[in-house]
Parts: structure tokens; C-alpha cells; sequence
């Protein structure tokens, strides 16, 4: 037989997958934060040191022989012109605009001013609050070309005779923006991917060390389970509180006690079915043979035979039928019951009525023993139960029929109705030979009967019927019973208080 791994590979992979794409993830998100902050970074310190600027342009270029507005209030775009062109030719990536006092841009040489288009303006704000910083802040302001975009700026306001304005300086233009998605796209492409792969390679040796320490007590609960399902039965996890899986390893414990109790039950069920095999086919031989013998009699002999004597077989036979149909009744009734076949209908009736008619029913078999049978109600009350009248009338039949069976002559049975709790307590007491504390936990198991008076008196099945009957009325029948001195059978049912 080929040996199974502990694990299968494919577990071990799914595992070693996830924890690759975690750490992965991990490293992109890295790696992608690292570029949004260091580019912040640098956009910061980039703003700061370039802040002095449009003030230096204003302080340098901007004189009264060369003023930035014509006296009829146009902006002189010669000189602004070469101012910008000297500007940006230090450095392509800046963009200089002459702006109004409210935002609008008034000229730009890398604007392409037509009279006939709405003039475009920038917001105020940001530039009010970089002033207001003295240009320590950190503010991204709006860009005339790209009006989704926000960029870093330097400004400056300037007064004079004509109009005053900011002179607004765009420090990453959109030459800055396509060196810097060039140099990113490269950035990535060298940096990013080398980083990947080897955060992958490095995941894979310390992930397969990880799972194979994570999945250690894994290992040892997947050993004791094999060697429980090979027919271990004894096999447990031990100390399962110390390993890292504490829930899975008491459920397996609990489970494998489950299924040993199971198998106990199994065992002990097939004993009963042994049982039950030996009992009904000693029950059913002894009647048959009988029926058997007297049937052949007079069959044989039936010329011969008195009129008296035929009588008396036909009586004996007769009551053997009676002993085959109510022992095949029983069998019958008391498998329904088991398989939950039955579901009580439950009402409100007079149990004192109920005992009094039972009572009265039965009258006549106590005095053929001479037995005296009585009923005892608490303060000859009418109690009133919930509960199904036709199985509870089953149910008292057949712990009367016990006690008449094993009450000796000149004996007693009381049936007794007291109230207590807002129940209705039930007790058949006898004075019979009583049962022994043995066979007190076992007298209601299916074909057990006591060993002392197992002169086959029944099939052992009525009590079981009776514990059937009072568990589907969600109560319990208790015995006391003491050898020689008779027994006493309780159960409670609900009561109704009118």
C-alpha cells in the first residue's frame, strides 16, 4: 500500500501562494508608496527653494524703464516676452504667467491668447495661502495648460501706477512632467521589477520554512487521524490546549470519544438484537407449540373427544392466540414509537376520570388474585393534564398489568394522582416482590426483565413502551423498588389549574 503524505502538495502550494502574493502585495504597495512620498518629498523642497522667485524676477526685471503694463493697461509683452524666454531658457521646466489680482491670466508665452476665447483664471487660494506662509508652505496651485492637474508654484504680487497682479511661475511644467514619467517608467521597470523578484525568490525559501513550522501541529493531528481511521480507536491528540490549532484538536478528540461511544451503542444494540431474537422466538415457540399440539388433538381426536374437553382446548388455544397477537401488538407498537412514528396529540382531559375507569376495568382481574386495588386522589380532586389521553391510558394499562403480574395474592396496588408544582404526580405502588438494584437500571430497556422472575411472564417490552410514551410527553418515569417489599412507578404530567 503506497504511504500518503501528511500533506499534500497541493495544500502545501496553496499555502506557499497565498503567503507569495501577500508579501508581494506587500512590495508593490511598498514600493509605490515609497514614490508617492519621496516624490512629495521632493516637490516640497523643490517649492521652498524655488519660493524667492517670481520676487526676484519682479525685483530684477521690472523697473520703471521697463514696466510690466503699457500706460494704456495692456501688458507689455515685449519685455515680458524676453523676460520669459531668459527665464525658461535657464530652465525648461518652469512656466511663468502674469496674472490679475483676481486669477485671470492677462499673458503667457506658452499660452496662445485668442481675443475671442473666454480668458482663463487660476484660484486665488493657494496662492494667498503660499504668501501668507512666506512661502514655507506646501501648496499645489491650479495650471492654465492643464486645468485637472495641480502643481508646485512660486508668486509674487506686484503694484503699480497701471494694475496690479502676481506674477504666478509653474516650477514643474509639463516638460518637468514627461522627463519625470520617462525617469518613473524606468524607475519601475529596473527598481520595481528587480525588487519583485527577488521579494519573490526570498518568499519562496522563507515560505515553505514558514508553512512548514506553521503546519507542524497540522502534521501530528493529520497522524493521530490516520491511525484512528486505520483502527486505532485509543488514538488522541495530546495536550491539544498546547497546540496552535486548540479548537481543531479538541474537536477531533471530542469526535473520535463520539464515535467510540457510537460504537458502544452499536455493540450494545446488537447484543438487544440478540437478545430480542432469543426472547421473541422463545415467546412465540412456547404459544405456537401449544396451539400446535391442541390444534392437532382435535383434529385427531375429535370424534373421540367430549363436548367439555373440546371446550377446554378450544380455550386453551384461544387464549395462546391472545398471548401471539398481544406480544406481536407490542412489537409493533413499540418499533413506531422508537422510530418517533407517533406524535402525541395532547389535550386537556381528567386524569382523575381516567384512573377511576382503568381502576374500575381492573377490578375484576385484582379480586381473581384476591388483590386490592384502590385509587387515591389528593383531596378527591378532578385534576385536569395536557397531554395525549389514548397513550397515557397505554401507558398506565401496561404498568398496572406489571404490577398485577407480579403481586402475589392478598396483595396491594395503589395508583396515586398528587398535585405538586403545577404538575399532576402519577404512582402505581404495589406490594409485590419488588426489583432488585440491579435490574432497577435496566427494568425499562426493550426485552429486559428482572432476573429473579424471569419465568417468561412477558416479552420485557412494556415498560419500555411506557418509558417511550413519557419521554414523548417530555416527563420521566422513575421506579422505587425495594426486594420483597413491592415497587412503586412515578412520572408527572402537566397541570391545567382551572
Amino acid at each position: 500500500m503506497k504511504k500518503q503524505s501528511t500533506l499534500t502538495p497541493k495544500l502545501v502550494f496553496r499555502l506557499w501562494f497565498a503567503l507569495s502574493l501577500l508579501i508581494i502585495g506587500m512590495a508593490v504597495c511598498f514600493i509605490l508608496i515609497t514614490n508617492y512620498y519621496s516624490n512629495q518629498h521632493h516637490l516640497a523642497t523643490q517649492q521652498e527653494i524655488n519660493a524667492p522667485l517670481a520676487q526676484h524676477l519682479i525685483d530684477e526685471k521690472f523697473t520703471e524703464d521697463t514696466p510690466p503694463f503699457l500706460e494704456d493697461g495692456t501688458v507689455n509683452k515685449e519685455v515680458f516676452g524676453d523676460l520669459m524666454h531668459d527665464m525658461m531658457a535657464v530652465n525648461r521646466s518652469i512656466e511663468v504667467y502674469m496674472l490679475g489680482k483676481d486669477g485671470e491670466v492677462l499673458y503667457s508665452v506658452v499660452l496662445e491668447h485668442d481675443p475671442s476665447e473666454p480668458s482663463k483664471y487660476v484660484d486665488v487660494e493657494p496662492i494667498k495661502d503660499l504668501l501668507a506662509s512666506g512661502g514655507k508652505g506646501f501648496c499645489l496651485g491650479d495650471d492654465p495648460r492643464d486645468p485637472v492637474e495641480r502643481k508646485i508654484f512660486s508668486v509674487a504680487p506686484f503694484q503699480n501706477d497701471i494694475k496690479d497682479g502676481y506674477i504666478y511661475i509653474i516650477l514643474s511644467g509639463e516638460a518637468y512632467q514627461t522627463a519625470s514619467a520617462n525617469i518613473f517608467s524606468r524607475y519601475i521597470k529596473s527598481f520595481g521589477l528587480g525588487a519583485i523578484g527577488l521579494t519573490t525568490f526570498f518568499t519562496m525559501l522563507i515560505g515553505l520554512g514558514a508553512i512548514w513550522f506553521l503546519t507542524k501541529n497540522l502534521r501530528k493531528i493529520t497522524l493521530v487521524a490516520r491511525r484512528f481511521k486505520e483502527g486505532d480507536l485509543n488514538a488522541r491528540i495530546e495536550n491539544p490546549e498546547d497546540t496552535d490549532i486548540a479548537v481543531f484538536a479538541h474537536t477531533f478528540n471530542d469526535m473520535a470519544d463520539t464515535i467510540n461511544q457510537n460504537l458502544e451503542e452499536i455493540k450494545k444494540v446488537d447484543e438487544l438484537r440478540r437478545q430480542l431474537i432469543a426472547n421473541v422466538s422463545h415467546d412465540l415457540r412456547t404459544p405456537l407449540a401449544i396451539l400446535k399440539g391442541y390444534a392437532e388433538t382435535l383434529q385427531d381426536k375429535s370424534d373421540s373427544l367430549s363436548k367439555e374437553e373440546s371446550q377446554k382446548y378450544l380455550g386453551v388455544i384461544s387464549s395462546n392466540s391472545d398471548k401471539l397477537t398481544n406480544l406481536v401488538e407490542q412489537l409493533f407498537e413499540y418499533s413506531k414509537l422508537e422510530a418517533k412514528q407517533i406524535e402525541p396529540l395532547k389535550e386537556p382531559f381528567s386524569i382523575t376520570d381516567l384512573c377511576l375507569d382503568l381502576v374500575s376495568k381492573y377490578q375484576i382481574l385484582a379480586e381473581d388474585k384476591n388483590i386490592t386495588l384502590s385509587l387515591n386522589v389528593f383531596q378527591n380532586k378532578n385534576i385536569i393534564v395536557f397531554a395525549d389521553i389514548s397513550l397515557i391510558e397505554r401507558a398506565l394499562q401496561n404498568l398496572l398489568d406489571n404490577a398485577l403480574k407480579f403481586t402475589p395474592e392478598n396483595g396491594r396496588i395503589t395508583l396515586k394522582l398528587n398535585e405538586h408544582n403545577n404538575n399532576c404526580n402519577i404512582s402505581i405502588n404495589d406490594s409485590g416482590v419488588g426489583i432488585s438494584e440491579v435490574d432497577q437500571h435496566t427494568i425499562f430497556d426493550r426485552f429486559k426483565q428482572s432476573h429473579e422472575n424471569f419465568d417468561r411472564k412477558g416479552a420485557g417490552l412494556g415498560l419500555a413502551i411506557v418509558k417511550k410514551i413519557i419521554e414523548l410527553h417530555d416527563s420521566t418515569i422513575h421506579v422505587l423498588s425495594e426486594k420483597g417489599k413491592g415497587s412503586s412507578f412515578t412520572f408527572q404530567l402537566p397541570q391545567l389549574i382551572e
